[in-house]
């Protein structure tokens, strides 16, 4: 079961902290920064570069500390509410990837899910510090919190499409 889980650690926590690199940077095919700013914009959401500044740091760090097993239930959490956020763009194109829907980012909730609910393993810091087992209602309120936060944070930045000037809604909605 613990080589299980650090595969699945590695695996989803590595390929999270990925996409916060491509957010900041120019490194695994990012477009830095500022290409994470616009896509973000595209998306609808307001705030700019401190919007993807903090959506990129956060799937970093989050990423990092499920690969290495650390504070497995709040990184889960973190990791939830970006992988909230990024299925909630992708709803429109419904479920299946191959039509840029949500299905990717869901499969990672339920992994980082799946991690707080049953620890990190044996081969992990967590571990390592004597932190494992997690208590089962920190790993329900991680579960719980973090699409919660993803949620939130979709309702507090997304901004309704606004139609180019000099064209009004319904003919933009064309």
């Amino acid at each position: 079961m613990d080589a299980g889980l650090l595969v699945l650690r590695l695996v989803v926590g590595l390929l999270i902290a990925g996409h916060g690199v491509q957010k900041v940077s120019f490194r695994l095919g990012g477009n830095g920064l500022a290409g994470g700013t616009e896509e973000f914009r595209r998306d609808g959401f307001r705030g700019g570069r401190l919007t993807a500044l903090v959506a990129g740091v956060s799937q970093l760090g989050s990423g990092l500390f499920l690969a290495a097993g650390l504070l497995t239930p709040p990184a889960a959490m973190a990791a939830m509410g970006v992988m909230t956020v990024a299925a909630t763009v992708k709803r429109p194109h419904g479920l299946w990837v191959q039509h840029d829907g949500y299905e990717y980012p869901l499969v990672l909730v339920a992994a980082c899910a799946a991690l707080a609910l049953t620890g990190p393993g044996r081969w992990s810091l967590d571990h390592a510090l004597g932190l494992t087992p997690w208590p089962v209602w920190v790993a329900l309120t991680a579960i719980v919190t973090g699409p919660a936060s993803g949620l939130l944070t979709r309702l507090v930045l997304h901004q309704e499409a606004t139609a180019p000037e000099g064209v009004s809604h319904a003919q933009a909605a064309d």
